[in-house]
């Protein structure tokens, strides 16, 4: 063999072994999720859930902003299932929001996989099956997203972290909720509340049945830990605190806070947040972590507790005695005093180097104004229905986002009302359409008795206002237009008004909705188009692997197989470039010896 077929072969081997590398400027991270029934019993009885890798709750999503994420789904329920990742911005790629308006449902006995990047991000976050009312029965987990390492955090960094997923919880499946509400029933009082998929910890002998596991929180004494704590839950709004601690919140969905101490905090449905808690106790007993409802008026309630104990490596002792407090049940001024409290760290950089404060919110010129009404659920054509702006959202068997790439018509309207109509409610697929670059107001008007919690998908908004009674345009004289905090999630409490803005920079059709499950099952969600009119070659292509259905169903190929990890597009073309620029040079070097 000669010396420069032997070089040649050497090289050509090289080639072979680097376009099998994926050279990427941003890692890729990729999972492979089964998720399936299993046999649990969080509340001491038997009951099936949803896990995820045989896991409830799920696996914690671990990662690092701009990270590309494949995660390829195993759906081995008995019905469709799409995954959607709250608060995960997909950036220029709404075709994985895992919600009806954007996906076909991956239908049982198939795979799916999602890639998308955690563009610009971070934070505490988590992900949650979006169709069926699915989540009621688990198939939930954390998200977090981690600062790059030249990104400082904006406080010492904690010792280790710790995900707490609080909920409200029924012993009945997802399936016979969803009867309930189909039946035109309330789904009454929940039968407890679940820390981490486990029940509580047994406080009192008589209120609570032996043998239900609980969850251990293991500490080290005058170490510093950080807790983020979402609720993953269907309706309840839960008060977190930790006995004898302090909780200094430091970041809420993706935006760092100012820092301040608390001793609890509410936190509703579909939230996020995390503290910093320090192990500053003597440890002569283990301490009480405590999720318990709030706005509540019956006893029937009164076991509905989550309870986890924090135990130091050198306790001298179980926990025993009461709970440490909580606010008044009734005060709902407390917690919007305490919303108010919750203020942007402008000073601090997030995602970027850049700092938070220096995107002005409060100078940018509205571009559109929505006044959207929620109405206690209400009877439609004789089934019960919740509404915003009396639409009760129809979701047609064409996700919007595939009829809007194949030119579909008729499948939504792009007239949902500015504002409440006093005309009678229907059911319709009425979307909003808003300005793309511009700069949305939307002020939710909840006529409810209950909190509701409303999310965007797609974007972080700023929350700069909130009071009681009816917002009016003088409303916005009280507008917080400096350091109001930027989230995807915000509370509405009962005969209040909540203020929003959004900068619209993310083109897509986006899932605005409530978290609070049972409303959102009945109809309580509308989609926003924000579509950019001219061609952005940076957005992300019609995904190949994408299902089809509704009046698309025909040009369905074979989608049941696993998609290969390998077929993921992470060759970038600076790779390309650096591998060929490196056979370049070696080539030459041998051409010119």
């Amino acid at each position: 063999m000669s010396a420069g077929f032997f070089v040649y072969f050497i090289i050509a081997n090289l080639l072979l072994c680097l376009s099998k590398l994926c050279i990427s400027e941003d890692p890729y991270v990729y999972f492979d999720w089964r998720v399936s029934y299993i046999n649990a019993s969080p509340l001491g009885v038997k009951q099936q859930v949803i896990a995820i890798n045989g896991q409830f709750p799920g696996p914690i999503l671990n990662v690092t902003t701009n990270w590309n994420v494949v995660v390829n789904v195993k759906n081995d329920l008995d019905e469709p299932l799409l995954i959607t990742w709250s608060g995960v911005q997909q950036r220029k790629n709404p075709w994985q929001d895992g919600v009806l308006g954007t996906n076909c449902p991956i239908p049982a006995g198939w795979n799916w996989t999602y890639e998308f990047q955690v563009k610009d991000q971070i934070g505490s976050f988590f992900y949650f099956p979006s169709l069926n009312f699915q989540r009621a029965s688990g198939g939930y987990g954390g998200i977090t997203i981690n600062n790059r390492d030249i990104i400082p955090l904006p406080f010492g960094t904690p010792d280790d972290d710790i995900t707490l997923l609080i909920s409200d919880w029924y012993t009945q499946t997802h399936q016979d909720l969803r009867g309930v509400l189909d039946d035109g029933k309330s789904l009454g009082v929940p039968d407890g509340v679940l820390i981490n998929g486990l029940g509580p910890f047994r406080y009192n002998e008589t209120l609570l049945p032996e043998n239900v596991g609980f969850l251990m929180v293991n500490v080290d004494p005058g170490k510093t830990y950080r807790l983020r704590v979402s609720n993953v839950g269907i309706s309840t709004s839960l008060n977190f605190r930790i006995q004898n601690h302090n909780l200094v919140l430091v970041e809420t969905e993706g935006s760092y806070t100012n820092q301040q101490n608390y001793t609890d905090m509410d936190i509703h449905v579909g939230q996020s947040y995390s503290f910093l808690v320090t192990m500053d106790q003597n440890a002569s007993t283990d301490y009480y972590v405590v999720a318990s409802p709030r706005f509540v008026n019956s006893s029937s309630w009164t076991k509905v507790v989550g309870v986890a104990i924090l135990h130091y490596s050198n306790s001298q002792g179980p926990a025993s005695g009461p709970l440490p407090d909580s606010p008044n049940v009734f005060d709902t001024y407390y917690s919007m005093n305490q919303a108010r409290s919750i203020r942007w760290n402008v000073t601090a950089s997030a995602a970027r180097p850049n700092p938070q404060g220096s995107f002005r919110y409060g100078d940018i010129t509205v571009t559109d104004v929505y006044v959207i009404l929620n109405r206690p659920p209400e009877l439609i054509n004789g089934k019960s229905c919740t509404t915003l702006n009396g639409i009760s959202y129809f979701s047609p068997l064409t996700p919007l986002m595939l009829a809007e790439q194949f030119k579909v018509l008729g499948v939504y309207k792009l007239d949902f009302p500015n504002g409440p109509t006093g005309r009678p409610a229907k059911l319709d697929t009425s979307i909003m359409n808003v300005t793309y670059k511009g700069f949305v107001e939307i002020i939710f008007q909840n006529k409810d008795t209950v909190v509701y919690t409303y999310h965007l998908d797609g974007y972080a908004f700023f929350v700069v206002g909130m009071d009681y009674g009816l917002w009016t345009e003088n409303s916005r004289g009280t507008y917080n237009k400096w350091d109001g905090v930027a989230r995807c999630t915000t509370q509405v409490f009962p005969g209040a008004w909540t203020a929003i803005l959004v900068s619209i920079d993310n083109s897509g059709i986006w899932n605005l909705r409530t978290e609070n499950l049972d409303a959102w099952y009945l109809g309580q969600e509308t989609y926003m188009s924000a579509v950019n009119p001219k061609i952005d070659k940076t957005e992300t292509a019609f995904p190949e692997n994408a299902i089809y259905c509704g009046v698309l169903s025909s040009l369905q190929k074979d989608q049941s197989h696993r998609v290969k990890f390998s077929g993921a597009n992470c060759f970038t073309d600076a790779g390309r470039a650096a591998v060929v620029a490196f056979v370049i040079i070696l080539l030459s070097f041998f051409h010119f010896r």
